[in-house]
């Protein structure tokens, strides 16, 4: 899973599911290019140069996603490494993660009738 998130607030502002691969990457970076955002901070992992040049600073201090990773694991068991308690399947992860920040965020989980 990757995430990001803004350096000022509490909240994950967009994520997606996949490896550690360019294209993973590529994925969340379309979402956030539509923001303008003028620049981004990552941990250096080398995917990150390939997709997007640019105002790219690249710092260890990266406790704000950190700590939202471990807020997603704290709430959402089947995010532990080691679990046999719940479904790993990748549309039960998806509905589970996009839950979570909305509940977060508004205080209500939206029910589909």
């Amino acid at each position: 899973m990757w995430t990001a998130v803004d350096h000022f607030r509490q909240g994950i502002l967009a994520w997606v599911l996949g490896d550690h691969s360019a294209e993973t990457f590529q994925a969340l970076w379309d979402i956030l290019y539509l923001w303008k955002c003028y620049f981004y901070v990552t941990d250096g992992w080398k995917v990150y140069a390939s997709v997007e040049p640019g105002d790219h600073i690249i710092s260890k201090r990266m406790t704000r996603v950190e700590g939202e990773n471990t807020r997603l694991r704290h709430y959402l068991p089947r995010l532990h490494r080691k679990t046999l308690c719940y479904s790993k399947s990748v549309d039960m992860l998806q509905h589970s993660i996009g839950l979570l920040p909305h509940y977060f965020k508004y205080r209500e989980i939206p029910v589909f009738g």
